[in-house]
């Protein structure tokens, strides 16, 4: 067996109504002043309020930085350390979507004061320490909670990663009541998302390939490949809705140490030139990049197909293998995912753009089990069109 590191978050606590002990743990484990990191769309659905009173009940000081948005650009960092400087916050709560937990990540550390954004871009160029960290998902897909990354929008369009274990935070706090209120496509996008990193785990050619993320990733596949139709479509199914979180947790610990491909690297262009949400981005690529590397490494492909298609278990390995390229976009169509960029409004003549910028997400690409050139990713994104 290969020598491998694998990290995930220090602790992670799992339960339904598990928010109504945040203030406790908060105050236990982190600390008594706090800064409270979310978005605005959030503060509608009442989910802050609540935490919030949780939170003041244990008697926790809290300030609130709600101006998070999708695709977060470097100003909007910079704005929420202004805050934290600002309210004297000794620690730091991610509440929210994956925007929203990358946020609060590089506050925690950027807060401390010892480094700036500019030059902790990459993969192991943070220095730390950060200040005490508690994530609180609050949609079934990004296992931000769980993933020492923290992607931001740098420039006009590009997204550019910071990748360092500091980053993981103290505590990893999932509530299944949170997600139950989340509209059906962003529960589709999401959970196509979870169920993406749990793909591109398993088969990745990175060194990093481990026998713990390869199992996560296959339990992620069963629970999520059993579950997303019936979070989509009956929204207020707590078990269903339960499975989802811990698959996309599971996702989440497997791609944070057996990085993901190429399904990334081609969605990455399409939020930072449309603003497309990064789960429907990858749903677009994903069929396309699928058949792409299935038609030089079906192996991987149908192992992973018996466990989120259990219906898939006869059918011998290379047409397993296509089908389970077949299933994924079915999938994606069954939840009500646009299937094609042009439903999007996106012109046929940017995409030799896209496959042009796709080639700068080199720390993705390297992952793919089949090597991606420029004139690939153009096909790619033609299919996809």
């Amino acid at each position: 067996m290969n020598p491998f590191i694998f990290n995930t978050s220090a602790s992670v606590q799992f339960g339904v109504g598990i928010l109504s002990s945040l203030g406790d743990i908060v105050k236990q484990q982190i600390g008594a002043n706090v800064l409270l990191i979310t978005d605005h769309g959030l503060m509608d659905t009442g989910i802050v309020d609540r935490a919030i009173n949780v939170l003041r009940a244990a008697g926790v000081q809290v300030s609130l930085f709600a101006d998070v948005r999708a695709d977060p650009p470097e100003a909007v960092i910079q704005s929420a350390l202004k805050t934290l400087v600002k309210c004297g916050a000794k620690a730091v709560i991610g509440l929210g979507g994956g925007s929203s937990l990358d946020v609060a990540k590089l506050v925690a550390l950027l807060g401390v004061g010892k480094e700036k954004l500019a030059d902790i871009y990459g993969v192991g160029n943070v220095k730390g320490p950060r200040l005490p960290l508690i994530l609180v998902p609050t949609t079934a897909g990004t296992g931000s909670e769980v993933t020492p990354i923290s992607i931001i929008t740098t420039g006009s369009h590009e997204k550019m990663a910071v990748v360092s274990p500091i980053l993981l935070p103290d505590i990893a706090l999932l509530d299944p009541e949170l997600t139950l209120g989340l509209p059906a496509h962003i529960t589709a996008a999401t959970g196509i998302d979870a169920m993406v990193h749990a793909i591109e785990s398993y088969a990745s050619a990175s060194p990093n390939n481990n026998p713990l993320s390869r199992n996560m990733a296959l339990e992620a596949l069963r629970l999520i490949g059993s579950s997303l139709q019936i979070a989509v479509h009956q929204g207020d199914d707590i078990k269903a809705r339960s499975n989802m979180l811990l698959g996309s947790l599971l996702a989440g610990q497997a791609f944070a140490n057996s990085p993901v491909a190429a399904v990334h690297a081609l969605a990455y262009p399409l939020g930072g030139h449309f603003h497309i949400p990064h789960g429907l981005s990858n749903a677009l690529v994903l069929p396309h990049v699928l058949r792409f590397n299935v038609a030089v490494a079906p192996q991987a492909y149908a192992q992973m197909a018996v466990y989120a298609f259990s219906e898939l278990a006869d059918i011998p390995e290379i047409e397993r293998a296509e089908a389970f390229c077949d299933s994924m976009e079915n999938l994606s169509e069954k939840c009500g995912l646009q299937q094609t960029l042009r439903e999007l409004d996106i012109p046929q003549e940017i995409l030799p753009k896209l496959a042009s910028d796709a080639m700068n997400q080199s720390r993705l690409l390297v992952n793919n089990p089949r090597p991606v050139s420029q004139a690939d990713a153009l096909a790619i994104y033609q299919q996809a069109w």
